[in-house]
């Protein structure tokens, strides 16, 4: 099994002062950054664009792990790219053509990901498996912080696994939406090896940010 990784969401940072909010995270343990970028079109809230990223990129060599829940995607590919994302993360939804958009993202260097909203099912990115780096799975709606945990999800995970494991796939499985210290085990046994997590990171434990990132990992 793959090692547990922990990508802390900055979305639930202090957006007053991100770079040392990244840097507490990189001391703590963090294995990436998550960046959720958020257009108020694709899902119903704003958030951060490529010049914040960039400036965001100085002050970590960590992975900046970025899932673009924006439409149309593809053309702000690049933008993202050069500001300083890692991994690029998108929602087969958001574009018109989901094999042009793997091919931009790994034509600049980029891990590619797919990600997959509460109601978006498997099959739509089966003939993807092979050419991506990641499958994120959705555990809540897209769009804000602090959402619970949908207990249904855990067999699209289970699912996901499956297909991995039988046709001996290399994808990650990253998980995000509502995970915290009581379900963390429970979505690790489904078969995540990428846990997102921003809400119990920054506020359990009296924000012990090491501590927490320890817990969700074990």
């Amino acid at each position: 099994m793959k090692k547990i990784q922990i990508s802390p969401s900055i979305l639930a940072g202090d957006f007053s002062n991100l770079g040392l909010e990244i840097k507490r995270l990189e001391q703590a343990g963090a294995d990436m950054i998550h960046v959720d970028v958020m257009d108020g079109h694709f899902v119903p809230n704003l958030t951060i664009g490529p010049p914040v990223i960039k400036s965001l990129r100085r002050y970590t060599d960590l992975p900046f792990d970025v899932h673009l829940m924006i439409s149309p995607v593809h053309k702000y590919i690049k933008n993202f790219s050069d500001a300083g994302s890692d991994i690029i993360t998108i929602h087969p939804e958001a574009t018109e053509n989901i094999k042009n958009s793997i091919n931009l993202i790994k034509s600049l260097g980029k891990k590619v990901g797919l990600s997959l909203n509460p109601d978006t099912p498997i099959d739509i990115i089966k003939n993807y498996f092979n050419e991506i780096d990641l499958v994120l799975v959705m555990t809540v709606y897209p769009g804000f912080g602090g959402q619970k945990f949908i207990t249904k999800i855990l067999d699209k995970i289970k699912d996901l696994k499956k297909i991995k494991d039988e046709k001996k796939l290399n994808f990650d499985i990253e998980v995000d939406g509502g995970i915290n210290l009581n379900n963390n085990n429970t979505v690790i046994k489904a078969g995540a090896n990428i846990l997102v997590s921003g809400t119990t990171i920054f506020k359990e434990n009296n924000g012990d940010i090491k501590k927490n990132i320890e817990l969700l990992r074990t």
